[in-house]
């Protein structure tokens, strides 16, 4: 019986872990349980289908790297708040999709990352999260509380909190607010109208596209941004679409469509805009690299010869100035006891013999 007993504590200690293995994380949440007096009154629905999400739009939520969402209602005395949370793999995905749901006859919010309201609706996100919250009546302390709702939204870890830099090549003159899109593939392209199709912005080499309206002199026009990896990708990308679209002859009445490269970005300006302006507004299209350099470009203080040398002079020069003072410390001190202590300490009161050994 002894025996048995630690045999069974063994059995199942090693049973313990694996039953513990077995069973999966719960994943965090996406929306808080209450937030500024709100509170949870239905159990939220969750899922990580993105059909669920969007029913007319899966294929782009994929696109843009959908991982899962909530949708949840909240409640505060008599009112309710429908609120949908959609996580994405990084906050590219999360501001792709906001730049897709948010229209221009919304307006500009401070909620979260970016924001946008049109009535009792507002569109937010923050980090890899992009959230819908619909209201049964606006009050002026709406926005107050959902900006304490998007303190409680999860952020993404390490680089997939950062956003997308091609948007901030788009000009600010002219611009049109809330039209900027942000576009990483063919469905996402194909929701926006493009100038060009999908297989001559080639998404397969990494490209990424930002696309925003400006106010011209003739009506609305369209500057789309192309981003390539290498430079050398770009300048066979414009090549192509330029052959696609010749420039047509002066008098012409065809549509406009001018076109530049600056490093690895491709500029396109189509509509109704003045070739002047069309060229103006290209010209503000710059790219500017930025250059990390962490190889070392002198000597260490340790690879130095110099200063090696240095360091050993002034080492010598140290051992050899402490050697001085404790030779004047030691002295002074014998000096100091013979005058106070005579015969005492350092001196000897008979002489020493010396045994010597008389060998031949």
């Amino acid at each position: 019986m002894k025996r048995i007993v630690p045999a069974l504590i063994l059995i199942f200690a090693a049973l313990l872990p694996a039953s513990a293995a077995d069973a999966k994380p719960k994943p965090e949440s996406l929306l808080p349980d209450a937030f500024a007096g709100w509170q949870k009154s239905l159990p939220a629905r969750t899922s990580s289908n993105p059909t669920n999400a969007d029913k007319v739009n899966p294929a782009l939520l994929t696109e843009y790297g959908f991982n899962d969402f909530e949708d949840a209602t909240y409640a505060k005395g008599d009112r309710k708040m429908q609120v949908k949370a959609i996580r994405f793999k990084d906050a590219s995905g999360a501001y792709g999709a906001f730049t897709y749901y948010k229209t221009p006859e919304m307006q500009t919010e401070k909620i979260g990352d970016q924001a946008a309201s049109a009535n009792d609706r507002v569109l937010f996100y923050r980090g890899g999260i992009l959230v819908q919250a619909v209201l049964d009546r606006v009050t002026p302390m709406s926005a107050a509380e959902l900006r304490e709702l998007a303190i409680e939204i999860p952020l993404p870890a390490g680089s997939a909190r950062h956003l997308p830099t091609l948007p901030l090549y788009l000009p600010r003159q002219g611009y049109v607010p809330n039209t900027a899109k942000y576009v990483v593939g063919p469905v996402g392209l194909g929701s926006i109208s493009g100038p060009i199709p999908a297989n001559q912005v080639d998404f397969e080499h990494g490209a990424e596209l930002a696309q925003g309206l400006y106010n011209s002199g003739r009506g609305t026009a369209t500057l789309t941004l192309i981003s390539y990896p290498t430079p050398q990708i770009a300048g066979d990308r414009l090549r192509a679409v330029d052959t696609a679209h010749p420039q047509p002859p002066d008098g012409s009445t065809a549509p406009l469509f001018l076109t530049k490269r600056s490093g690895p970005l491709v500029a396109i300006v189509t509509g109704a805009i003045s070739p002047r302006e069309a060229k103006s507004l290209l010209a503000s299209v710059n790219y500017d690299a930025e250059v990390t350099w962490n190889q070392r470009t002198g000597l260490s203080p340790r690879d130095n010869v110099g200063s090696l040398l240095v360091g050993v002079v002034l080492l010598t020069g140290i051992i050899l100035g402490l050697a001085v003072v404790a030779g004047i410390a030691f002295g002074g001190v014998r000096i100091l006891g013979k005058r106070l202590f005579p015969n005492r300490v350092f001196d000897r009161s008979q002489d020493v013999e010396i045994i010597e050994l008389k060998l031949r």
